[in-house]
């Protein structure tokens, strides 16, 4: 039982907190994203995967429905804003606090495959086992 709750609250923290940054997007636009991968000579419509990565993927996560699946998405999703927001600078020391400059965003992407891997545990909406689960 509480392995069980230690991946639900893995589970609740990764898409608890990360939701929150999806809300913001739906409210106040995306257009930084957009202008993001419009420099990096992506293709601007690639947009529709932050809500999907930040807001769907999360509430799965939380439910446990779909969970590895879920923080796939999620891992995938902090993959990209690193390489998109940070780039190479992200794994340089930010001399005000020490860490690096990108590591919420490594927090999230190891912990999101880390979930992944280990799966949703037992307190979850959806019983089943396997990818979806």
């Amino acid at each position: 039982m509480s392995t069980d709750f230690g991946k639900f609250l893995l589970r609740l923290g990764v898409g608890g907190l990360m939701i929150l940054h999806g809300i913001h997007k739906l409210i106040h636009g995306h257009d930084f994203i957009i202008n993001q991968l419009s420099a990096k000579g992506l293709p601007t419509w690639l947009w529709l995967g932050v809500p999907v990565g930040e807001v769907v993927a999360p509430l799965l996560l939380i439910l446990g429905v779909a969970t590895r699946a879920s923080a796939t998405v999620i891992a995938f999703t902090m993959f990209m804003s690193i390489f998109l927001v940070k780039g190479m600078a992200g794994f340089g020391i930010d001399p005000g606090s020490g860490g690096l400059n990108a590591e919420l965003n490594i927090l999230y992407f190891v912990s999101a495959l880390a979930i992944a891997f280990i799966g949703p545990g037992k307190i979850r909406i959806v019983k089943g086992n396997g990818f979806l689960n």
